[in-house]
């Protein structure tokens, strides 16, 4: 009885209409709050973004962020030359792009063994991989450049892409295991009854599986070399070897002067070929990890 009245002082019924809570009011007031937060939030990444659209724009950009009073395209065709924009572009694609792949690569044949074999030390080894993600960059330079001294490739962009992909490796073999354990090992099974053997399995069976985490990985990695700035700058001498990341620096004149309105334009091209590998991944990937019905249940 005392729960029924208990109940009955906390919704109202109405006929014809839906039951009101008390407690209305104050998950209203929750969801007021949260969505006043997110929006301050959303502005406070937009504001930037916009300030690069606009001055891109804007033929007498400054630091603060205006609509152009005049639009223009003279900052764009300004930047657009082989040596300012184009090569450092297709520099930075061809480190990206090196590191991403073989970084996949290596990380997928050290992934697996790790995800389908139990091993006895495993679990320290993963760990051990785990430390390796948490490892300044900055602290290891000093060394790696002694060693790249030693070898002679310095001023090399192959080394830069090798060192790089080393450094991404241990955060990549992680992640492509955990996405690998999620794939049935019975369908790897099936195949080794067939005949195939563990590197057929791996190609046939467990990689078309895991498109969508392979993607993932690879955009991770491709970001990380795409923003670099430091590893190129230290280990690479000559203009035409830069990266975009890199080359961003001739828009810093000396006493402080930033060509602002290029320096906009320059991010905006920076930025897209990120927004196109997007894309083709996402299109690539599709909804091949959607493993319902592989395995009879």
């Amino acid at each position: 009885m005392a729960a029924q009245t208990m109940t009955e002082t906390r919704t109202l019924v109405v006929p014809g209409r839906k039951s009101l809570s008390v407690s209305a009011p104050r998950k209203r007031a929750h969801t007021v709050t949260a969505s006043i937060i997110l929006s301050i939030i959303g502005v406070l990444f937009l504001v930037p973004l916009l300030w690069v659209v606009f001055a891109s724009f804007d033929a007498n950009a400054t630091v603060s962020m205006r609509i152009p009073e005049s639009w223009t395209l003279d900052n764009y065709t300004g930047v657009m030359t082989w040596e300012l924009t184009w090569l450092p572009l297709l520099n930075s694609v061809l480190i990206s792009l090196g590191t991403a792949v073989i970084t996949v690569i290596v990380s997928l044949l050290a992934a697996y063994p790790l995800s389908r074999y139990a091993a006895r030390y495993q679990k320290p080894f993963m760990y051990a991989i785990l430390f390796g993600t948490g490892l300044p960059i900055t602290a290891m330079m000093v060394p790696v450049y002694s060693l790249f001294v030693s070898f002679g490739l310095l001023n090399s962009t192959w080394g830069v892409i090798v060192f790089m992909s080393a450094t991404s490796l241990p955060m990549a073999i992680w992640m492509l295991k955990n996405f690998m354990d999620s794939v049935p090992i019975s369908l790897e099974e099936a195949a080794w009854v067939d005949g195939a053997s563990s590197m057929q399995a791996l190609a046939r069976i467990v990689v078309p599986l895991m498109r969508p985490g392979i993607g993932v990985v690879f955009i991770f990695v491709f970001t990380g070399a795409w923003g670099n700035f430091f590893v190129p700058f230290v280990l690479l001498f000559t203009s035409d070897r830069f990266p975009a990341a890199v080359s961003i620096f001739n828009f810093f004149g000396q006493y402080g002067t930033i060509a602002y309105g290029q320096l906009a334009a320059y991010s905006v091209l920076y930025a897209a070929p990120m927004v196109v590998l997007y894309v083709i991944v996402q299109k690539l990937s599709g909804s091949s990890f959607a493993l319902a019905g592989s395995v009879k249940g």
